[in-house]
């Protein structure tokens, strides 16, 4: 069921709540890119660093919830005060320092989908928990270059020869132009991967059954939190499981339009204070 979505920030008006709401412990779970970090610069605005500290002071839950695996946290690790990572759309879950969960593709399986990327002429980022793989030699296509050289250009990219070199990975991303068999790959995925569609061309790859909403659940249910008192924040479509999932959700004044008939709150852009903002309108602060 589709949720009423609330009015623009500056013509709403927000509820208040009672001393025990308040006091009541949350749990915060949050998106990267776009979100907690400016998208252009990676920056984690002070505003929200202290947000997510006093959050914490106040007995509440911290968590990344990310399309990222664990080895790409380094932009939030020690910047952002968390109890825990959720990573690769739920196929890896970390809490007080210990994994709680790890979904692995079965070597026979990542056989098959990295020869399949290449025989369908697609190309992309193999992403596993310590290290994130390339195609082996310049890619076929100009985006791809792109990504290496400057989107993973401090992340410790490895490359590989998909064709005789088996990849550790828990998750991808393929891009498709338009030599590539598009519709064939995506049946190869079925029924045990599925594509989550970023648009003009480019997948996100997960096993089936994991998204950010299941990493959700499991640490709900560690932590004895009500569904209600979960808070997601976030602001593209791979953000939508966690959107529609979470008892509040909140999207960023700049998102992916998708989002909206889901969102219970639209704060201000992260540059732009959103997530202290958001905080203080919702009396998580």
């Amino acid at each position: 069921m589709k949720r009423k979505r609330l009015l623009p920030r500056r013509a709403r008006a927000v509820p208040q709540q009672t001393n025990t709401e308040i006091m009541k412990r949350k749990a915060l779970f949050f998106d990267i890119d776009g979100t907690l970090l400016v998208d252009a610069s990676k920056e984690l605005p002070k505003s929200a660093a202290l947000a997510l500290t006093e959050a914490r002071r106040a007995g509440h839950l911290v968590f990344i919830n990310s399309g990222r695996t664990r080895c790409l946290m380094k932009d939030v690790e020690g910047k952002v005060p968390v109890d825990g990572y959720l990573c690769g759309c739920g196929t890896y879950i970390e809490a007080e320092g210990k994994a709680l969960l790890h979904r692995k593709i079965s070597a026979k399986r990542r056989w098959e989908l990295q020869k399949a990327i290449l025989e369908c002429k697609l190309d992309g980022i193999l992403e596993g928990p310590k290290a994130c793989t390339v195609q082996t030699g310049v890619s076929h296509m100009d985006e791809i270059e792109h990504v290496k050289n400057v989107v993973y250009k401090n992340q410790g990219l490895a490359s590989a020869d998909w064709n005789t070199e088996l990849v550790d990975f828990d998750k991808f991303c393929v891009l498709a132009d338009e030599n590539s068999d598009e519709e064939g790959f995506l049946k190869i995925l079925a029924p045990d991967v599925t594509a989550i569609d970023r648009g003009h061309g480019l997948y996100e790859c997960v096993p089936t059954g994991y998204d950010k909403a299941t990493a959700m659940e499991v640490i709900l249910k560690r932590y004895g939190i009500a569904r209600e008192d979960s808070y997601a924040f976030g602001d593209s479509m791979n953000d939508l499981a966690m959107i529609r999932y979470a008892g509040n959700s909140i999207i960023m004044e700049k998102h992916a339009k998708g989002l909206e008939p889901y969102a219970t709150f639209i704060t201000k852009d992260v540059e732009d204070d959103g997530i202290a903002w958001a905080f203080e309108q919702l009396h998580i602060i």
